[in-house]
């Protein structure tokens, strides 16, 4: 048999038949690596190579499946930087990876969700870094799953951007407003990030710097596109919409503009990212929506990402995905940079010239790369024909033999039936020749002849036999060759499809991407032939202007002509006017004399009364500006007063806070109004002057109240607080200083004051107190009275387990005393912890008390921060009935009428109490204080204590139940079957009810939610009554501790069948 020439490497790996099984288990190897790699705790940034392995692999796969089925393991709630790392990952993953890779990450929404929910209820750097991160990206996801016609990366052409957003006003206004807020999104990252460092002095060449700095370069691709792409909209609404309409667009368009103009200065001062990323420059001011003509002077930021350097290590098989050869690529990054930032030597260049060359040869090079790809793989397929050629022509020549081994075989059997007929005929003639014996002795040589000739037949017949054998066996050999030959036809015959498909889908992407170039090549054509167009209506309007000039000059020759005809007849006139002058000429020196005085009089009066009006306007602007600069004196000193130190001692109340903001809101249309009134009437500043003196006083009063009240807010609402009020004063101190100079007075905006003073109003409502469940001078009391009452309740919960295990030495003995003792055990030293924890906590509360009620009672402290009061109170109620419910799960399991789960989720809840009482003592605690570090160490100690608790039962467990083996003895085929599908039958049934179970758990923690929002909620008849002081035991499990208030955001892709459902959250 001829041996197979020439099959490739790939066909002879596919023979075992593990190739793919060990491709898979390559790639998933690899992107493990990279995976663990790129995402991991150390404080520094991710490598490219590592996240370039993790985006080739998505095109591998055509989806992020691997990715998230190992970043699912990670564990992103232990380290707040391997989070803000993952999320950095995934950003790219979202820019660059697959178009696949949205859907896979739209299956994980809730993941993301719980990770920034999770870091951002905690005081961590990075943590409120991933908790701003995480909305960004569950925005990006949103948006780009709403709209499809936008890729994750958010490069698109005009044309798209013209076909997405449509003909219809509403869709343009609704893209706009979520382009927007897109923006925000980014923004608010890049603010994030850079408050981080100035709070932290870092350097942007520190480890720590770029772990923060590094997904700013993404930040900054997304925010050039949706600057792009918004300014088109709001030229586009603009010419559907009257201007007032879109007056808010244009204000946050503003404001927006001004953010990402500062993010964008501040990046390129950084050396981090001057050798990654070319930042485009904005413009000095934002875009003018009111005139139509300035959609030509704007200029699309082009962000350029220099060209890498390669690798050392590479994978074999990698998937080309960029659109251009290498060899291309710094030309073309030169071309951008001049388009963004200009010629180096300020040489002119036609931006529509050096694009279309730049695609002309992208086209040529894609052309060439085209050409060669078509002829590799055709030569690979002509290969791949004569292999198969060469392995039909073998199997030609086997079937040949086969048919002449077939023929062979037919002709042994045609013998072997001759030479039995032969035998029969041999045994026919002994018999004759025994007669023959006796019947004449002459036939004897006859017979002699005959039995010679007979061994001869029966020697051609043995070895005619071998020869059958040898041919059967031989007929074996070519079958089972003629088999492997088919196999190996089958496999080059699928290796040669699985080629076609690969040169077809690649030859199917290079054509799109030709197409797409030659769709850009037609637009940049057509672009240019407009202006071709314009230019030469311009020549044509010149000519017309031309010709009309020639005709005017003929006009004004004709007109001249006339002028001298009139000129003569005007000489001839005067001539007999002078005869009459002469007359009239002393007539006229009386009257021009006695006109003289008169005028001289008159103009005496007007000097008087022109000095007397500039005199009034100086006056009246003297008035409005000595009041601006009084102004201005009282809001530079409330300013002032937010860095005081002297000052922080001062606390206000939400309630002030909001009747000051909304006085002065009120305030800011009487300034608008005097404003408007005297730049119509400037002699009159009275009104102007009056609204200035209420305003000026009404904002300091608000500024100071708010730096006042954000003492005692929380830390993310408090510096949002000092920032708007910061931003007041700074806005109406601008306002001040147009008003004490004339000339900037008619440009100035007094509406402008009115954002900062929504923002400060807004922020006040939210941190006014939502509920009140007792009175305030009732709160101290209940304080001393719940602390009392759980460190009671551990008292005796501790006495309990003590005659719980004396019990359970009288009454059990074995494994069953050894497994009580230990649990009873465990419960007792857990119960020490929590007493521990709770006479810490007392301890730091007393401190806090003192330190914090200054001259006021323990009472007037306790009313004064009712939220933190409602916040202790909830906590130790949950101790001490967590306390409770264990001692009485440890009863029942002791005496075999409990469960052994009951304990478990007792110790889970006493372990969640605990730190409830330790964060709701924590929020007012001095970071430095002694007692709060000894808090901290108890809450740990009662951490380990549940723990062991959890630990010992499940060992208990373990030791007890019994866990009989099955018998398979005497069992027949067809019982082993019956009892797998009842059991088959059984599993699907408990599955049933854990998923029954399950969603009334959710239904429960809802309904458990809504209560504890309803609970902190009073009614109208509630806040009139005096409440009641509620019961000390601990019989009755308290309400959850209440949590700062979060305005929700509405989440259409929240699904319930996920079990997660809305919550309200409530203050301390």
């Amino acid at each position: 048999m001829n041996s197979i020439k020439n099959v490739p490497a790939r066909v002879l790996s596919r023979r075992p038949g593990h190739s793919l099984e060990a491709e898979r288990e390559q790639f998933d190897k690899t992107q493990a690596i990279s995976i663990s790699k790129a995402i991991n705790s150390q404080e520094a940034p991710v490598k490219e190579k590592h996240a370039r392995r993790i985006i080739l692999g998505t095109h591998h796969e055509k989806g992020a499946f691997t990715f998230w089925s190992y970043a699912i393991g990670l564990p992103l709630p232990s380290s707040s930087i391997l989070s803000w790392k993952f999320c950095h990952v995934l950003h790219k993953v979202l820019r660059d990876g697959h178009p696949n890779v949205l859907h896979d990450c739209q299956r994980y929404r809730s993941n993301i969700r719980e990770i920034g929910d999770l870091w951002g209820h905690l005081h961590d750097r990075y943590g409120q870094l991933v908790n701003v991160y995480t909305k960004l990206l569950l925005t990006k996801i949103s948006f780009h799953l709403k709209h499809p016609q936008f890729p994750a990366s958010l490069e698109v052409t005009d044309e798209v951007l013209e076909k997405a957003a449509g003909t219809d006003v509403n869709n343009i206004f609704q893209l706009t407003v979520e382009m927007f807020d897109y923006m925000d999104c980014e923004l608010r990252l890049s603010e994030s990030v850079f408050r981080q460092l100035n709070t932290a002095i870092a350097v942007s060449q520190m480890s720590s710097g770029q772990c923060r700095l590094a997904p700013l370069i993404q930040v900054i691709q997304d925010c050039s596109h949706l600057y792009h792409y918004t300014v088109k909209l709001m030229f586009k609404l603009h010419s559907c919409l009257p201007a007032d309409t879109l007056q808010g667009h244009r204000d946050r368009f503003h404001e927006q503009f001004h953010s990402l103009r500062n993010f964008f200065r501040r990046a390129s001062d950084m050396l981090y990212f001057k050798r990654l990323i070319q930042i485009p420059r904005l413009p000095e001011g934002p875009p003018n929506f009111l005139r139509a003509s300035a959609l030509a002077e704007h200029i699309k930021p082009v962000v350029v990402i220099p060209e890498e350097a390669p690798e050392d290590e590479e994978p074999e098989n990698l998937i080309e995905i960029s659109t251009g050869p290498p060899a291309g690529e710094p030309a073309v990054v030169a071309d951008l940079f001049d388009q963004t930032f200009g010629p180096p030597n300020g040489s002119l260049k036609d931006d529509r010239d050096l694009q279309i060359e730049n695609l002309k040869r992208e086209v040529e090079l894609l052309r060439a790369e085209l050409e060669k790809i078509k002829l590799e793989a055709q030569r690979y397929i002509s290969q791949l024909k004569g292999q198969v050629n060469s392995l039909e022509a073998e199997l030609e020549e086997q079937r040949k033999q086969k048919q002449k081994a077939l023929v062979d075989n037919e002709q042994l059997r045609h013998e072997l039936a001759q030479l039995r007929a032969l035998q029969l005929e041999s045994s026919r003639n002994q018999g004759l020749r025994e007669e023959a014996e006796r019947k004449a002795s002459a036939t004897e040589a006859r017979y002699s002849k005959l039995k010679e000739k007979h061994s001869e037949l029966i020697n051609t017949h043995a070895e005619l036999l071998r020869k059958n054998a040898d041919t059967a066996k031989q007929l074996t050999v070519t079958q089972q060759s003629q088999e492997e030959v088919a196999r190996v036809k089958e496999q080059l015959a699928f290796q040669m499809e699985q080629v076609k498909r690969e040169s077809e889908m690649k030859l199917e992407e290079q054509s799109d991407q030709l197409e797409k170039l030659k769709r850009e090549l037609e637009a940049k054509t057509g672009e240019l032939a407009h202006a071709q167009e314009a230019l030469s209506r311009t020549e044509q309007s010149g000519s017309e202007l031309s010709s009309r000039l020639d005709t005017l000059s003929a006009e004004k020759d004709a007109l001249s002509g006339a002028m001298r005809q009139r000129e003569a007849d005007l000489l001839a006139a005067q001539s007999l006017v002078r005869e009459k002058e002469a007359a009239l000429s002393q007539e006229q020196l009386r009257g021009s004399q006695e006109r003289g005085e008169l005028q001289g009089r008159l103009a005496e009066k007007e000097s008087q009364e022109q000095g007397l009006r500039q005199r009034l306007l100086d006056e009246q602007f003297a008035m409005l500006r000595g009041a601006a600069a009084e102004a201005q004196g009282i809001l530079q000193d409330a300013v002032s007063k937010l860095d005081d130190p002297l000052h922080l001692r001062c606390t206000s109340s939400p309630d002030y806070l909001v009747s000051r903001a909304q006085a002065a809101l009120d305030t800011v249309s009487a300034l608008e109004k005097g404003h408007a009134q005297y730049l119509t009437s400037m002699a009159d500043a009275s009104s102007l002057v009056a609204a200035l003196t209420r305003f000026s006083h009404l904002a300091a009063d608000t500024i100071i109240n708010g730096g006042a009240t954000s003492r005692l807010a929380p830390t993310d609402p408090a510096d949002r607080l000092v920032d708007a009020c910061r931003e007041c004063g700074a806005r109406a101190l601008e306002l001040l200083g147009q008003l004490q100079d004339q000339q900037a007075l008619p440009r100035a905006q007094p509406g402008l004051v009115r954002t900062p003073l929504q923002g400060i109003l807004q922020l006040g409502e939210e941190l006014k107190p939502k509920s009140l469940d007792v009175r305030q001078e009732e709160l101290g009391a209940m304080v001393d009275k719940e602390m009392a009452a759980t460190s009671a309740a551990i008292e005796d919960a501790v006495r309990r387990i003590e005659d719980m295990m004396n019990q359970a030495r009288h009454k059990s003995s074995g494994v069953k005393l050894e497994v009580n003792e230990r649990i009873l055990n465990s419960c007792t030293e857990l119960m020490k912890a929590i007493r521990l924890l709770v006479m810490t906590s007392t301890s730091l509360q007393k401190e806090i008390v003192d330190s914090g009620r200054g001259a006021a009672t323990q009472q007037e402290f306790y009313a004064k921060n009712s939220r933190w009061t409602e916040g202790l109170i909830s906590a130790s109620k949950a101790v001490g009935w967590g306390a409770t419910q264990l001692v009485e799960s440890a009863d029942k399991v002791v005496l075999h009428k409990g469960k052994y789960e009951e304990l478990i989720v007792c110790s889970h809840e006493i372990a969640a109490s605990t730190a409830q009482l330790v964060a709701a003592s924590k929020v007012k605690a001095n970071k430095h204080s002694p007692h709060l570090s000894r808090l901290q160490e108890c809450s740990r100690t009662v951490n380990e204590r549940a723990a062991n608790v959890v630990a010992s039962t499940k060992s208990g467990q373990e030791q007890i139940e019994d866990r009989d083996t099955m018998d398979f003895s005497g069992m027949s085929l067809i019982k082993l079957k019956k009892q797998e599908m009842e059991i088959q039958v059984r599993v699907l049934e408990l599955e049933k009810t854990l998923e029954v179970e399950r969603m009334r758990l959710g239904e429960l923690r809802k309904q458990h939610y809504v209560l504890a929002g309803v609970m902190g909620t009073p009614s109208e008849e509630d806040t009139n009554r005096p409440g009641t002081a509620p019961r000390s035991g601990a019989s009755k499990k308290p309400p959850l501790a209440q949590k700062p208030t979060v305005a929700p955001k509405q989440d259409h892709q929240l699904d319930k069948k996920d079990g997660v459902y809305s919550a309200q959250l409530m203050n301390y």
